[in-house]
Formats: structure tokens, sequence, C-alpha cells
């Protein structure tokens, strides 16, 4: 087979990538049935036991189009009046040949004829209802490639007035604002099959030499290519490729009516995952008023040789599902092609959105960049299946006519997270970023903003393996989340410390009032804001404090859950200032929706560097006059909530002395007598006491503090 490298064909504008599909569909159907066509970095490659000169013949003398027409809009032909001149001249052409290329194209003009007749009596239709007979007519009349087009074009959902739905690659059923493309399409079949004046520039339009492109073609290409530099070569051959994205219609679920158009990879706009992105993306602008955007569109580029059949099938499956969801929008469509890669062949899809530019009539197919697909399947991606029902509720929140810039902003700042993670979900970074903008999403609702979203949902423990970095920071931060005031032999906590974070009643927030009046709760147990790390901290420490003191308990209530502590390493690291307290705070936060009855049956214990580093003594001493428990040994050191409060007010030195007077009075001489840190070092030792340790890793400390005091527990 000879291949055939159409430079001419790019993923890029979509006229050129449609292009590349009409190519194959064509020659497969009418010339070589054999051909093969596949995508090799910015050009398509076809391999077929044709020739170029017999390929450029083809085309120039053979090549049948496919029937396209829009009886039911403007510019047809099928009409009296000015505007419908251009296209009735073609069609009249077309009728009074006698040439073979035209034979199916004169067979769907006379059957789309009789149906225009039967339907409206001959004129043309001026409201839905018959324009959805008319449709329904050219189904029944038109057969095989002759209703290609149809499929492609337009859909009768159902009989209401918005029963016609339009798939958004070719506009507005087959129109563009005041423009056709149909009479478009049939202007470039009279100028270049009928009349051929544009034979010289075939040859450029498929192989892309510019020196023998000759003049430009000067007519709109409309959304397909924005710059309108092309031939009529160019439009032909674009739309015969758009013929194979067939739509469909298709119920909303086996119990209900509802029916919707579904068309090969497309979703909802979303204004992220690409760097020019703004919000009115989202939207179409009509008298100032926001209407639902026109959505994205994903094409396959294949890099393994396909024939028209296989791309067919490709497309004709190409409805876009999450599990049992259909995807709504760019992070679901992500999540739904990573893996099909592995099936497919498919190497990467380009993105398009139809954007609204200009004006209000005229919509561009802009590229908003290219998503690679994996190779393989990876089980990170199940993770955001836990977010599926909550994202559409916050992004439903983030668009209400009241609400604030920054829900808007940390709504799409987390859409860019899940894009981003959804590419590349082997790196532990991008997960760890989701789980930041989550924890910003949260810090927004607690304020009184996009409440009605509900908190972060339960999140699945592998959550915590698809972040791990073998870091301290998700350590310490899961080690925080995790932890209760106990728990009970089957792992399940009692009293967790999510509430000093988020006031909530079950998995909602909790609220007073109703209507106008409905307010979040202010519980005097939040006191975790968000706005630093060691303030965040403390006042976790301080709260259980002050509540273990209302009851009489003499114990700092944190217990760490099984798999989720801090070593000693991860400790040290911290008081010395090498962990950034905001950001392990903020993990903390996201990780504190982590399913805790399926992490008591399945934990996924944070990967440790081995490693001897060991915290200052001084703080080793406050640590150990704060436990929640017992020593291995059975002592109990009494704890002294004045000791945290001299560390938050700076005093240092007056810490360590109360805490080495509750290690003497439980039998244990440390060796150290008293400490000099500045401030910020003892604010930070009091934030350190937020993370939780093991009775072995405390028995460990008072081993280093007094060697004589008891016998070292082995972790």
């Amino acid at each position: 087979m000879i291949v055939h490298r159409l430079d001419g064909c790019a993923p890029t504008p979509l006229a050129h990538y449609l292009k590349a599909l009409g190519i194959l569909r064509l020659v497969a159907e009418q010339l070589d049935s054999q051909a093969r066509g596949w995508w090799e970095g910015e050009r398509f490659l076809l391999a077929s036991y044709k020739d170029e000169d017999e390929l450029l013949r083809f085309f120039l003398e053979h090549y049948s189009p496919t029937p396209m027409f829009n009886p039911w809009g403007a510019r047809s032909g099928f009409y009296a009046g000015p505007s419908e001149k251009t296209s009735r001249s073609v069609l009249q052409s077309i009728e009074n040949s006698t040439e073979s290329r035209f034979a199916m194209f004169r067979e769907s003009v006379a059957a789309t004829r009789d149906a225009i007749k039967s339907v409206t009596g001959g004129r043309k239709p001026g409201d839905d209802e018959l324009k959805g007979a008319l449709v329904l007519a050219l189904r029944n009349r038109l057969r095989d490639a002759s209703s290609a087009w149809l499929g492609a074009v337009i859909a009768v959902v159902d009989a209401s007035e918005k029963g016609l739905q339009q798939p958004a690659v070719l506009g507005t059923g087959g129109s563009e604002g005041s423009g056709s493309y149909t009479a478009a399409f049939m202007k470039a079949i009279g100028e270049c099959l009928i009349d051929r004046r544009w034979d010289n520039t075939l040859r450029p339009a498929l192989y892309g030499d510019a020196r023998l492109s000759g003049q430009n073609w000067g007519e709109s290409f409309g959304q397909f290519i924005p710059s309108g530099v092309g031939s009529p070569w160019d439009l032909l051959l674009a739309f015969e490729g758009a013929c194979v994205l067939q739509s469909s219609v298709v119920n909303r679920s086996e119990n209900t009516g509802d029916r919707w158009l579904s068309s090969p990879f497309f979703v909802a706009p979303v204004s992220s995952g690409f760097s020019s992105s703004a919000r009115l993306d989202e939207f179409v602008l009509n008298k100032g008023k926001e209407l639902p955007g026109r959505g994205e569109q994903w094409f396959p580029l294949w890099s393994s040789p396909a024939t028209s059949e296989e791309i067919e099938l490709l497309f004709r499956q190409g409805r876009a599902i999450v599990g049992r969801r259909r995807a709504r929008n760019a992070i679901s469509m992500g999540r739904s092609v990573a893996g099909l890669g592995v099936s497919r062949g498919v190497a990467q899809f380009v993105r398009f959105g139809y954007l609204q530019r200009n004006n209000q009539a005229t919509h561009f197919a802009v590229p908003l960049g290219r998503f690679a697909v994996a190779n393989h399947a990876n089980p990170n991606l199940a993770c955001l299946d836990d977010l599926e029902g909550w994202l559409p509720r916050l992004r439903r929140e983030s668009r209400g006519r009241d609400a604030p810039s920054r829900l808007m902003q940390v709504e799409r700042c987390l859409a860019d997270a899940l894009f981003a993670v959804t590419q590349h979900p082997d790196e532990a970074e991008r997960w760890r970023a989701v789980l930041l903008r989550l924890a910003d999403v949260e810090s927004v609702q607690a304020t009184g903003s996009g409440y009605e979203a509900g908190p972060i949902p339960r999140l699945r423990p592998d959550w915590v393996r698809a972040a791990d970095n073998r870091g301290s920071e998700l350590r310490l931060a899961l080690s925080l989340a995790l932890q209760a005031a106990g728990f009970s032999r089957d792992g399940l906590p009692h009293d967790g410390v999510r509430r000093h974070w988020l006031s909530l009643d079950g998995f909602r927030f909790a609220t007073t009032g109703v209507g106008r009046q409905k307010r979040l709760s202010l519980r005097t147990d939040r006191v975790m804001q968000g706005r630093g790390g060691v303030e965040d901290a403390i006042a976790l420490v301080e709260r259980r404090l002050i509540e273990a003191e209302q009851r009489g308990d003499r114990r700092l209530p944190l217990v760490a859950a099984y798999g989720a502590t801090a070593s000693a390493m991860d400790l040290a690291r911290f008081v010395a200032g090498e962990v950034d307290p905001d950001r392990t705070l903020a993990l903390a936060r996201a990780l504190m929706a982590l399913n805790r009855y399926a992490w008591a049956r399945q934990p996924m214990p944070v990967t440790s560097n081995t490693s001897d580093e060991t915290p200052d003594d001084s703080w080793l001493a406050i640590r150990l006059a704060l436990l929640p428990w017992p020593l291995p040994d059975g002592r109990r050191i009494g704890t002294d909530p004045a000791i945290l409060r001299h560390l938050e007010s700076g005093d240092a030195p007056g810490a360590v002395i109360l805490a080495l007077r509750r290690l003497r009075a439980a039998g244990i001489n440390a060796a150290i007598r008293m400490a000099s840190v500045p401030p910020d070092t003892a604010r930070l030792w009091a934030a350190a006491l937020a993370f939780p340790m093991t009775p072995q890793t405390a028995a460990r400390f008072a081993v280093r503090l007094d060697p004589g005091s008891l016998k070292e527990t082995a972790a």
C-alpha cells in the first residue's frame, strides 16, 4: 500500500481535522475499501493501493458528494426568494446533470421535494412542529449515505416546542447566525465539481503545499476555520467528515421517558483546563442574559492504522460514560476517556470548545488543548467517583446569581486541578493539589457561601495512596485528620476532630432558620478557621484540653487512628520548621472527609523513609506531659493546660518548667532544665501537639529523656 502524507489535514483547526475524516470515509466508500488512516504528529496519514495521481483524479472526476441540505432552514435552495438563489441554482444544475457522480444527490433532492410537498404543501416550515414532521419525513425517505447528513445535523428528541435539537458541530441545524453551512456546501459543489474552477487547489488541500494553493476562496467557513483562509475543497471535505459524527437520541434512564441528544464525545462547557479560560466561555449571551453554552467536543487522534468502519464505530461508541453515568463536562470526560487508549489505540484527544465570539450570533470552534490518553488503566482515577454527585451541586452554587467571586474562583481552581489529575493520575503532587483545592472550597463554604452543595463527600482511603509522595506533610496531615478521642475494637472512631473544622449535621452543614433567613450554625466547638496552619493546630489542641477539663479529665483526648500516626522523624521536621504548617493543615482539613468505616476495614498507611531524627529534648518533655493515655508501663502523666498557654504566648521556658514538673511527678527525671527559643518557635511547638503518636513512640521519648525511667518499647 502507498502511504500518503496528508499535511493538509491537521488536528487544528476543526475543518482540517474533519477533512481527514472525510477523505478516509470517501476513499474507503468510493475508491479503495482497504484504505486505512491514522495520525502521526500534526499530519494525517492515508494508506491505500491508489497512488497520488489516482487519488487526485478520483476527487476531481469521480467523487460522489453526500447530499447535504436543510429544507427546514434558510438558504436551502428548495424555496423561492433571493436568499435561496445560490443554492437553488446548484440544485437545478445537479437535477439537470447526467453525470453518474450526482445520481445519489438527484435521488435525494427528489425525495426531499416530495417530503416538503407532503408535509408543508411546498412552503418553508415556520414552526418547530412542522420542522420536526419534515425531519421525520426525510428520515423515512432517505437511506444509506443520503441519510448520513441528517444524523449529523439534527435530531427530533420529542414533540415539544424544543423537540428539535442540533449537534453543536454544525451550528444550529446547518446554520451559523445568518449564514448557512449547507448553502456554502452547495456553492462549493458548484465551483469545485460542476464548474471545476478550483482544480489547482485540491492537491494543497490534501498534501498541504502552500505554493500551489492559488487564490483564497473568500467565503466564510464559520466556526470550522476561524481565520477564514482556505479553499472550497477544504469545506467540501470537512463537511463530508462531519457526517461521521452521527448523533442519536437516548433515554436518560430506563424508568423515565426523558430523552436527550447524545453526540460523540460531546459534553457541557467548562471554563477550566486551558490557559485562556473565562467564566463567560460557559454561556451564550443573548440580550444580556446568560444562556447555556453550546458545549465542547473531543476529537480522537489514533496512532494505529484504522479502516473507515473502525473509526465510524469509534465515534458511534463515543458516548462518554463514567461508571454508569453520562459524562457531563470536561472533568468527567477526562475521567471517561483516560483509559480509552488501552482498548481503542487512541493516543490523544483534541479538545474543541464551541465558544461565542465577536457578536451574539457567531461561534467559533476554538482548540482548548490536547488530552493525552494513558496507555494503561490507572486505579487512582476511581477516586474521582467519590466527587461525581457533589461536583454538579458545587458548580450550581458557584454559578448562582448571588454567588461571591471567591466561591467561583475556588470552584474553577478545583476544576483545573481535577482536569490535570485525570491526565496525570500517576503524579502524587496532582492529587495533593486536588485535596488542597477541596480544602479551599470548604474554607469558603464555612463562611456561608455555597454550603447548600454540602461539604466534601466521604472519600475512599485510596486517596491517601494516590497522594502519597513519601513526604512528612501528608503523613502529618493524615494523623491529624483521622485522630479521635478514642476508638472501638473495630477501629471505629469516637468523637473525631472534623467538628472543630465544620459544623455538620450528618453529611450536611448545620443550619438555622428557613428561606431567606437560613444561615450556617455557629457552634462553639468549631475553632479551626482555615487562616493559618499554626493557629488552627493550636486552636484544636486548646479546644480539646478545655473539653477534657470540663469533664474533669486530665489528659489530651487526641488518639491516633490505626495506620495514621506521626513518626518521630515527622515531628522532628515539623518542630524544626522544615514542614509547611499551612499546607499540612489544609491537607488535613480535606482528609477529614475520609470514610472512617472504610479506613477501619482497609487502612492505607503512608509510606515513610527510615530516619533517626528526633525532636528537641525540650519539646519531648512538653509532648510527654500532654498525652491521651498512660505510658506502656502504666504510669500516667497528668496534663497541665497551662503548658499550652505558655507556648501559645511564646513562653517556651515557662512551658518546659511546667512539663518537667509533670514528668518528675511521674518518675521521669530529664537531664534538661530549661529551653530558650524564639516566640515563633514556641508557637510551632504548640502546633506540633496536634499530631498524635503511638504509645511506643512516647516510650522511646521517655527513654531518651531518662534512660533509667522505663524500658524502651519497640515501635
